[in-house]
């Protein structure tokens, strides 16, 4: 019984070394007396006891590598503190197994000298905006490099980048003054737009004033000469009436009644504001002032019959 159980157990052991089952995520190397023989894709595969033996498995699927912090400076001499992940992804298993040591330490070291590298051709604003370019560099530096080794990295991307105290209080300081110029621009640029504004307005209300002057001068000069024009025409229309009056019979005692009339009208108003007294002898004076006017009125009327004659 103890002897069919160790014959078991060998046939067991035989299978064991004679079967070999790859799992679908990972590729086996296998060494037939310590010397690479194939690589075993995923899936049923037999090998030779005590001949084969798988001496490398890797892993087939996409990687992620964490590269730890470290201090980088920057072209502009400031000091950062960088990491990032790296995913890489093994392509050849012979290349992996033989090609290098460890690919997955040979990666991130190589990926951080590349960084260090990549970072000080770059000034510190440049680290910040052009963070896409500076992964593509480090991925195609990396991926150059690691080529012997079996591996394909397929992107790398930077997780932090932390500047040191001192710089981190001299960019608040260099923000604040940039946002401080940024404001007094935008108040000048409005005083200015406010004072442009202004001076238009002024200029447009002084036109305005002035075309208002200009218009009422020449409406003015416009009423007056239509004034001066309808006065001359009345009295030239009344000149003629009082003329052709006059040629009539009767007209020439109707004027000096008129006159006599207005006289006396004129002559009571001054009694009444005048403060002095008129002797009645003065009233003789009266007779020669009607004869006199008499006279005017038969030259008025001498001439007017002279220019209808003419």
């Amino acid at each position: 019984m103890f002897i069919f159980t160790l014959v078991v157990l060998f046939i067991f052991f035989i299978l064991y070394k004679l079967l070999l089952i790859v799992p679908m995520r990972e590729v086996n190397v296998i060494e037939r007396l310590g010397k690479f023989r194939t690589v075993l894709q995923p899936g049923f595969h037999f090998l030779i006891p005590f001949f084969d033996r798988v001496a490398y498995r890797h892993e087939i699927r996409e990687q992620v590598l964490d590269v730890p912090p470290q201090s980088c400076i920057s072209k502009d001499n400031t000091q950062l503190e960088v990491d990032g992940l790296v995913y890489l992804k093994v392509m050849d298993g012979k290349l992996a197994s033989y090609g290098i040591e460890n690919y997955r330490r040979a990666a991130v070291n190589l990926a951080q000298t590349t960084m260090r590298s990549e970072i000080g051709k770059l000034t510190l604003s440049q680290t910040f905006s052009e963070r896409e370019n500076l992964n593509e560099s480090i991925v195609r530096e990396i991926d150059k490099a690691s080529d012997p080794w079996g591996i394909k990295v397929l992107r790398y991307e930077i997780r932090n980048i932390t500047p040191s105290r001192k710089v981190i209080h001299t960019l608040e300081k260099q923000m604040e003054a940039e946002r401080r110029k940024r404001a007094e621009i935008t108040l000048a640029n409005a005083e200015k737009a406010a004072m442009i504004n202004v001076s238009e307005g002024e200029r447009q209300e002084a036109i305005n004033v002035s075309q208002g002057e200009k218009q009422k001068r020449i409406n003015e000069a416009k009423g007056t000469a239509q004034e001066i024009a309808i006065i001359a025409k009345a009295k030239s229309e009344g000149m003629a009436l009082v003329s052709a009056a006059l040629a009539l019979e009767g007209g020439h005692d109707a004027m000096n009644m008129q006159l006599k009339e207005q006289f006396i009208g004129q002559v009571g108003k001054i009694l009444e504001k005048a403060d002095i007294s008129i002797v009645p002898a003065e009233m003789a004076k009266l007779e020669g002032f009607f004869e006199g006017m008499e006279q005017v009125t038969h030259g008025i009327k001498a001439n007017s019959i002279k220019g209808e004659r003419s």
